[in-house]
């Protein structure tokens, strides 16, 4: 299986990146204390802001520390998770929704023990409507059933609705920001527009961080709540 190059897998779990990985779950395991954590949507404010790569290192990293992990590419617009695992696109949360195929029938073993991806299936016509259906947060109850935690990937929040509608079905939520890319005004009306639908935000991952910003100290990733 050929995975991509931006994961933190094949040895390079205890690079600099890989260990601020380890940083970021703590920290979100530490954000909601008693295990209440279930399902964590991770989105950003704007395209190519690197929310796909992070919330597929974070399910990594959530797997390796013992914990049964789903990740569900619900950015049915530019569905990219598949393509970094090296797995069939063929079948997925489309399919769920719209078609009524039982999940298990579409998840794919990613690689990594205890993790398990759910890719997006075929591009709908109408991705708002299908993921703020009753269908999707039944979806995610069930998938409870089998998964200690659920990670979900959805497009940025300021060009589409898509996150917006997903937040208020989870427990948390992580926006994904990128040094010299997401301006203050982008993140702040993200942000607001999170909350005007009740999205618990957990914090920011700032990403491509440079390494002369941490003192010298060889850091890519940072987490602010």
């Amino acid at each position: 299986m050929k995975f991509s190059d931006s994961l933190i897998i094949n040895g390079n779990i205890k690079s600099p990146i890989g260990e601020a990985y380890k940083s970021i779950r703590t920290n979100i395991q530490y954000s909601m204390p008693g295990g209440q954590l279930r399902t964590l949507l991770v989105t950003s404010t704007s395209p190519e802001e690197g929310k796909s790569t992070t919330v597929s290192n974070l399910a990594i990293t959530m797997a390796e520390s013992g914990k049964r992990v789903l990740l569900i590419d619900a950015d049915l617009r530019k569905s990219v998770i598949y393509k970094l695992f090296a797995v069939s696109n063929h079948k997925g949360l489309t399919n769920v929704l719209v078609e009524n195929l039982n999940y298990k029938e579409a998840v794919k073993a990613s690689g990594v023990p205890l993790l398990d991806i759910l890719p997006g299936g075929p591009r709908p016509p109408n991705p708002s409507e299908i993921l703020g259906s009753r269908r999707m947060q039944n979806l995610l109850e069930i998938v409870k059933e089998d998964y200690n935690l659920i990670l979900i990937d959805t497009p940025p929040v300021l060009p589409v609705t898509d996150a917006s509608v997903l937040a208020s079905f989870v427990d948390g939520v992580v926006l994904v920001t990128t040094y010299g890319v997401t301006t203050f005004d982008g993140a702040t009306r993200a942000k607001a527009q999170l909350q005007n639908v009740g999205a618990k935000i957990l914090g920011v991952i700032h990403n491509r961080i440079p390494a002369n910003k941490h003192g010298g100290h060889y850091h890519y990733y940072d987490y602010y709540d």
